[in-house]
């Protein structure tokens, strides 16, 4: 999503409040030790996100296998794979699926008169292209370097 920012007098792109969180799900997973299991409550309750939402997102991250849920009174959440093999670009760019910055990136509700002619959609095409190309570079182990940082903002011991 294109937005407007008063402040710093410019667009910005925002990404899904969806994929925010999945991201924050990742971090807060990542940081978990020798297969120390999350839970959603816990991290609802340090990002204070609903559980119920959090529920969808665990959901999606377990079926992208990015994460394993256990079931059971002592169950919980874990990564699937090391910190190093999870892609962030990859992970924005699946749950970022339907990204059409502008109205003729969507064929069926493009309505503009000069789309056949327009050159503005190839600018964003590209400018989309070096967004993701930048995220690709960086893995969940990246997002987690800063580990006691977030620890002690998390209030993770």
């Amino acid at each position: 999503m294109l937005q407007y920012c008063e402040e710093m007098g410019c667009y910005v792109m925002q990404l899904k409040k969806y994929t925010d969180y999945a991201l924050r799900v990742l971090i807060f997973t990542g940081m978990k030790k020798d297969g120390e299991l999350a839970n959603i409550k816990e991290i609802s309750n340090v990002f204070n996100i609903s559980q119920h939402h959090l529920g969808k997102i665990v959901f999606q991250l377990n079926k992208l296998e990015l994460i394993e849920t256990i079931r059971g009174r002592n169950g919980g959440i874990r990564l699937r794979k090391q910190p190093e093999d999870i892609n962030i670009g990859m992970v924005v760019r699946i749950l970022e699926s339907d990204l059409n910055l502008l109205e003729c990136f969507d064929k069926g509700a493009d309505h503009c008169v000069i789309t056949p002619a327009c050159t503005l959609k190839h600018v964003f095409n590209k400018a989309l292209h070096a967004f993701f190309k930048v995220l690709e570079e960086f893995t969940l182990k990246d997002l987690i370097e800063n580990e006691q940082e977030l620890r002690e903002l998390m209030g993770m011991k």
